[in-house]
């Protein structure tokens, strides 16, 4: 019973306090060992009432690939000072109902963290409108660190920032100084 409740406050801690989390749907419940086609996502997100809330599937929003209402989900929970994998824990998918009361909590949250918002106020509009709010709620089953390098390749993504190196860039970089004469 104590592992439980450690095991609980180390999620609302650490979830609370990341900035981003790490979240793959569609795989079992228990399922931690995710395979090739179960990729994790980076989304960002509240923590509020004891579960993490996401806006996502609309324009211009992050997207929710894999969430299905009443499905499982892996949430994946790093350090927010050296970026390492603090704890993996089971919840569960529940959508919001536009306009609901308990929507209307979780938009009032997330509104507050949502940066660069193009439609400033008319955003819960929006995401009413146009998008998906999910609450992902904890199962109370956490897994074991991993022993092993997880490490995967990038998702395919037509974004990009690798180009070639302009031609009078290393001429720019390495030239000698010269030096004054005084």
């Amino acid at each position: 019973m104590t592992e439980q409740l450690l095991d609980r406050a180390l999620v609302e801690e650490a979830t609370k306090k990341s900035g981003l989390i790490w979240v793959s749907g569609g795989g079992a419940p228990t399922a931690h060992a995710q395979g090739p086609g179960v990729p994790s996502r980076a989304l960002w997100h509240v923590w509020h009432e004891g579960a993490v809330c996401l806006v996502g599937d609309g324009p211009g929003e992050q997207p929710l690939p894999g969430l299905l209402d009443g499905g499982p989900a892996v949430v994946t929970v790093r350090s927010k000072d050296k970026g390492g994998r603090l704890v993996t824990w089971d919840a569960t998918v529940v959508e919001l109902a536009p306009r609901s009361p308990e929507w209307d909590a979780a938009v009032a949250e997330l509104k507050g963290k949502r940066l660069n918002a193009p439609d400033g106020e008319a955003m819960p509009e929006r995401w009413a409108r146009e998008c998906r709010v999910l609450r992902l709620e904890p199962t109370g089953t956490t897994a074991p660190l991993p022993d092993g390098d997880l490490a995967r390749a990038p998702l395919p993504t037509p974004a990009t920032t690798r180009q070639p190196v302009p031609a009078g860039l290393p001429r720019l970089l390495f030239k000698r100084r010269k030096k004054k004469q005084g």
